[in-house]
């Protein structure tokens, strides 16, 4: 085994990146199918035939064909086939970011960080018996198809289906442990900042904001405020603030005609320049491209 090595989900250049992919692994023989790894990506293994042995940080979980294993965000992993005949599994894979509505509030974070965040300690991995009768199984193959076909809307009907995925996945894990909650992993301090900074950023990503004024916001030092948001979050504060603008940015792409000046001003950009190295760097894509693209594809399903 190697050393672990972090996969980068980007898209090839010049094309729009998907939040989410879906894919089938599969071997015919023993041995590594999968070497150590982490990405930004929760994860989902639905094995379809064979047995394998996942190894999430230092743990191993086997499993065999109808069992599913949840991977969450940053979490060092490996996949070993067992059998000699091999194995094969449904992969998802699939953003955090996706799992919230519109602008990231609490009420939906206090359910999602667990899985982002690499001491929680929610359930992982539910045997073939326990979901066989289920929505789950059915989920996972139409999310599969979904992905595959790429039929009008899909984008829409991935993220539907990944988040009722989600939600069966949190209710069982209530279930199994009656008192889990996003305290196990958060402290109430650390939810309340979360909510401070959130709402700081919603309200004012538009103006020239930085991680100094938040930590005051929260009544946190500067260097202790800028360390748990970026223990908590996966990022700092100032790559979650460009996400945020680039976010905002693709909206205004498609709903209106304005300049990649005026659209950079508009959320919070200094400057053109800047805005489209960054668009960029999210999205492997130029903003005039990602508009480009978008009208064009639009244009083709209008035809159709």
């Amino acid at each position: 085994m190697t050393e672990p090595y972090y996969e980068s989900n980007r898209s090839s250049v010049g094309t729009i990146q998907c939040p989410f992919e879906s894919m089938i692994h599969s071997c015919n023989d023993r041995g590594w199918i999968v070497n150590a790894h982490w990405h930004i990506y929760i994860e989902i293994l639905y094995l379809t035939s064979g047995r394998a042995n996942v190894f999430l940080g230092g743990e191993s979980y086997i499993l065999s064909k109808g069992d599913l294993i949840l991977i969450h965000s940053h979490e060092t992993h490996s996949v070993y086939a067992m059998d000699e005949e091999g194995v094969s599994y449904i992969v998802i894979k699939f953003d955090p970011e996706i799992l919230y509505s519109t602008s990231r509030t609490i009420f939906e974070s206090k359910y999602v960080l667990p899985f982002t965040m690499g001491n929680s300690k929610s359930r992982r991995s539910f045997s073939q018996l326990e979901i066989k009768d289920t929505i789950l199984p059915e989920l996972i193959q139409e999310i599969y198809d979904e992905f595959t076909s790429k039929s009008y809307g899909f984008e829409l009907a991935v993220r539907t289906l990944i988040c009722r995925v989600f939600l069966w996945i949190l209710r069982s894990s209530q279930d199994q442990r009656p008192h889990w909650d996003v305290t196990h992993s958060l402290k109430e301090m650390d939810i309340q900042m979360l909510q401070k900074v959130f709402e700081y950023i919603d309200d004012n990503y538009k103006f020239d904001i930085n991680a100094q004024t938040a930590a005051r916001i929260c009544s946190l030092s500067y260097s202790y405020f800028s360390r748990r948001f970026k223990a908590i979050m996966g990022k700092t504060f100032t790559t979650y603030l460009n996400y945020i603008r680039i976010t905002e940015a693709e909206k205004l792409l498609l709903t209106s005609d304005m300049s990649m000046t005026e659209i950079a001003l508009e959320v919070g950009f200094s400057n053109s320049s800047y805005f489209i190295q960054q668009f960029k760097h999210y999205k492997n894509i130029s903003p005039n491209q990602f508009r480009k693209k978008i009208i064009s594809e639009n244009a083709d399903h209008t035809i159709l």
